[in-house]
């Protein structure tokens, strides 16, 4: 059975601070972006307030690249590919692949072939808001890093428009 959270990001909120809730609306997570600090931070923390992950993008990278580190020890560098029509982006050191689907809305990641996780973005929000279904828990807090890595992606790209 899969496990869904809701990720809906504060429009307001300079600092990118905002809590993801699971299925019933009960809060999960806590990310905390950095205000001003270079480079850009994100840190992603359980209800209780332990780590669960690091998000740190690069400074100088091209496409955009952040490096995220797993309170497990695990550490791995998501990066936007460059193409032409369909989103895709790459995850180095995890076995994991993201695709998306045209204009960047929807997209689902792969291990070893399988999907573990889809991800879908709702339309006409003033806030990023996306659904998350997770198929194994395993995967809960590296798929909420991942998404989160992303969408501040995302976010440069429309900025640098």
């Amino acid at each position: 059975m899969a496990k869904e959270f809701k990720i809906k990001e504060k429009m307001w909120s300079m600092a990118g601070k905002f809590t993801i809730s699971d299925e019933l609306g009960i809060d999960c997570y806590q990310v905390e972006g950095s205000l001003f600090k270079i480079p850009k931070t994100f840190t992603v923390k359980d209800m209780m307030g332990n780590l669960v992950s690091k998000i740190e993008k690069r400074v100088f990278a091209f496409p955009a690249a952040f490096d995220v580190s797993m309170a497990n020890g695990e550490s791995f560098t998501i990066r936007k590919e460059l193409t032409l029509f369909k989103p895709r982006y790459s995850i180095d050191h995890l076995g994991i692949t993201v695709q998306g689907s045209f204009w960047d809305m929807d997209f689902e990641l792969l291990h070893e072939g399988q999907v573990i996780a889809r991800i879908s973005q709702e339309w006409f929000k003033l806030a990023s808001t996306y659904n998350i279904q997770v198929y194994d828990e395993a995967y809960s807090d590296l798929v909420i890093s991942l998404v989160i890595a992303i969408d501040y992606v995302k976010e440069l790209e429309n900025n640098s428009k």
